[in-house]
């Protein structure tokens, strides 16, 4: 390359040194002219001689963009032609790693992507990488061939061809010297495992070795160890005799287990003008007299530190020394905290937010400009946020500004709000049954809820438009108002005396007001107006009309961490509906609910929820219960396994009047970055007209939810448990819009 450089330069400037008026760069994209007259440090009318001009080229070759550099001067103009080198415009892999997601963060482990510059050097250190790769997932003797085509003259295709060689199967897996942990508990905690027998059943063991982990499998069986009060375990780094010629290995490890610790006091060390240290100790994870456990020991160090941070202290420090009495077999925890300086909000920055308004966002973050920091205001205006469900991600970061100072930085993704609800089923009462709706959670992000629904089956309809307010003018008052129109067909049979069709059309209301008590308690109360009129078609009966004025005061709670996931907290309710008040119907409906999430990751260190919900509905004839007011069982909401509305009355004078469901899932993650989900559940519901047990029913199964743009959509494989001859099951139904 100097070679051609200097044979380059001598050809062009053998006439010496010139003055030139102006320089120009042709063929440059990837660095701008300025950089470009940066390095060639050229300065109109002054001389530029060959030396100079062989120091730029050097240069721009350390680039390592461009294939060919030539320089020419004409009418005292220098002129710098670049031939670059073409863009990696396709960039492909067969035979390893199909899903998109997976192929990109491989690329990037491969340290390549579109819109690279090719060169063999690339490709080959990728080639390593990817290889690399191979062998750290357990393929040996892997072959990698890269494909090249030239698309035009700036841009190529590259295509890596991957063969995988042999996985390498953990044949056995010897743990020496462990005596007082089982096998089973230290084989928890690593990656590699011995193959088990029926490798390819679920939940067993295939053996597969995993040799980027290898080394880190030490440091989880030790791990493991202090889990279990082992604080002089020690574990080598694990030995591995691999066979190419089974495409087997065998793996040793020494253990020294030591003595098992239990703790004996617990000692916290902190300004007693700070925090009251007596309330801290009975949430101490760790116990006096049980067994020594360094995950405790770490949720511990978090709680106090949240107790002292709360107190406005953010940036508090908490120490730890764990002091062991060999011969007792005992351990002392003794926690020092370093609170530093208080620390007071200045601003709060809030960024992200394309649609949603400045002052939606504030009123659910419970820190503000000149107030104390508190840990717990922290997290829980994070999980407001979050409860909205406005927002497909968000961020809380804390940026210190000074020593008594800090930014709160609110960052936000938008996410959807708008649903589109599609629903269908089967009863033998309604036969198909279609629902629709389109609603919007978030209103030209002013926080409002705007919905419109319709439901259709060939003995209903039903059109509804409701508007929610949920903090009127930012306040701790919420409203709501709602309009809707139901009409209802009952057909009349050959041994009745009807002769006809009983249609009943209900136009009415509701408008409510409520208030917030404290961040998770709401209550409040409706007034709703009914407006009913029932025609007996084709027969010489006097049409019926009456009113229903009811009014329902409720209240409720939510402290879960997510609108459409959470993985942490409680949801529970209760309504009392009275109608009568000036109205013809008179009745009492309550209903109360209770669901609780619980989050599995602490003991499987996997994103598994435990979820459970119930629901008690009851009914009260004060006087007049009109036709059609009753409880169903069966669907979606009830119990899964049979047809919507499979279960309700022979007719109108004998509604049920007690209700109770259950639902149990455990719910594991199947795309985690499309937001899809997968549940095992059981439901369990009695109904009955004046006791809840006249009709018992239970279900069980899978359900796969999709939480997508147009809303949350599930798909819900059933099977009925115990069901009777002539129970309506169903093995299949979906919903769109709805969650658990």
């Amino acid at each position: 390359m100097k070679k051609l450089i200097i044979f380059i330069l001598f050809s062009v400037f053998a006439f010496g040194s010139q003055s030139y008026k102006d320089i120009k760069f042709t063929g440059l994209t990837q660095i701008s002219k300025e950089i470009a007259l940066e390095i060639t440090k050229f300065k109109k009318n002054k001389p530029y001689t060959e030396q100079l001009i062989n120091k730029s080229i050097k240069k721009f070759y350390k680039f390592n963009y461009f294939t060919d550099i030539t320089v020419t001067s004409k009418d005292h103009i220098l002129s710098f032609n670049f031939t670059e080198k073409p863009f990696i415009a396709n960039l492909s892999m067969s035979g390893y790693k199909t899903r998109d997601d997976d192929l990109k963060m491989l690329f990037e482990q491969m340290n390549i992507k579109k819109g690279n510059m090719y060169s063999k050097k690339k490709i080959k250190t990728a080639k390593k990488l990817l290889l690399d790769a191979l062998k750290n997932d357990g393929y040996v003797h892997s072959v990698v061939e890269v494909e090249v085509k030239k698309i035009n003259k700036s841009s190529v295709s590259v295509k890596f061809l991957v063969n995988k060689g042999d996985e390498i199967i953990i044949k056995k897996f010897t743990y020496n010297g462990a005596k007082k942990l089982s096998k089973d508990t230290i084989e928890e905690n690593t990656v590699n495992k011995q193959i088990e027998p029926f490798s390819w059943w679920f939940g067993q063991n295939d053996g597969v070795m995993n040799f980027d982990q290898l080394e880190y499998d030490g440091l989880r069986i030790r791990e493991a160890y202090l889990e279990n009060g082992f604080l002089d375990a020690k574990v080598d780094k694990p030995f591995s005799l691999i066979d190419f010629n089974t495409n087997t290995a065998t793996i040793d490890i020494n253990i020294k287990e030591g003595k098992q610790y239990k703790v004996n006091n617990i000692v916290i060390y902190v300004d007693p003008k700070t925090v009251d240290v007596k309330k801290i100790y009975p949430k101490l994870r760790s116990k006096k007299g049980k067994i020594f456990n360094i995950k405790k020991l770490r949720k511990d160090i978090a709680y106090i530190k949240e107790q002292v941070a709360n107190k406005g202290y953010a940036f508090a420090k908490v120490k730890y020394d764990v002091r062991k009495d060999i011969k007792k077999g005992t351990a002392d925890l003794i926690f020092n905290v370093i609170k530093g300086d208080k620390v007071y909000i200045n601003d709060v920055i809030i960024s992200g937010n394309t649609r949603t308004l400045d002052r939606v966002i504030r009123r659910n973050v419970y820190l503000a400009p000149g107030d104390l920091f508190n840990l717990t205001d922290f997290k829980d205006s994070k999980n407001a946020l979050r409860r909205t469900g406005f927002f497909e991600s968000v961020s809380l970061k804390q940026q210190r500004i000074s020593k008594t100072k800090m930014d709160l930085l609110v960052d936000v993704k938008e996410g959807p709000t708008g649903n589109l609800v599609l629903g269908g089923g089967y009863g033998s009462y309604d036969g198909w049954m279609i629902n629709a709706s389109i609603n919007d959670r978030n209103i030209f992000g002013s926080g409002l809820n705007l919905g419109f629904s319709i439901d259709h089956s060939s003995k209903t309809n039903t059109l509804n438009l409701s508007l929610k307010n949920p903090a009127i003018r930012d306040s701790i008052y919420n409203g709501s108002i709602n309009i809707y129109n139901k009409e209802s067909t009952i057909t009349a049979v050959d041994d009745t005396d009807l002769n006809g069709d009983e249609v009943t059309t209900t136009n009415g209301g509701s408008i409510g007001v409520g208030r917030s008590f404290g961040r998770h308690i709401r209550s409040g109360i409706l007034y709703s107006l009914d407006n009913v009129d029932v025609d007996y078609e084709l027969t010489n009966t006097d049409d019926v009309k009456y009113t229903t004025s009811a009014i329902t005061p409720y209240i409720s709670y939510n402290n879960t961490d997510d609108y459409f996931i959470p993985r942490t907290g409680h949801i529970a309710s209760t309504s009392l509906k009275i109608a009568g008040i000036g109205g013809d119907a008179k009745y009492k409906q309550s209903s109360t609910s209770y669901k609780y999430f619980y989050s599995l990751e602490d003991l499987t260190d996997k994103d598994w929820i435990l979820r459970y919900k119930t629901n008690v509905s009851l009914m009260q004839d004060d006087g007049y219960i009109p036709a059609g007011i009753t409880y169903y069982l069966g669907g979606v909401g009830t119990v899964r396994g049979y047809e919507s509305y499979a279960f309700q009355p022979d007719d109108d004078d004998h509604p049920f009047k007690r209700r109770w469901t259950n639902s149990v899932e455990l719910s594991f993650p199947l795309i985690p970055k499309a937001k899809m989900r997968w549940a095992l559940f059981y439901d369990y519901g009695m109904i009955g007209e004046n006791k809840f047990d006249d009709i018992v029913k239970a279900g069980k199964g899978i359900v796969i939810s999709w939480y997508s743009p147009v809303g949350p959509i599930q798909f819900i494989f059933s099977r009925a448990v115990d069901a009777g001859p002539n129970d309506n099951t169903s093995s299949f139904e979906f919903s769109l819009g709805s969650k658990f």
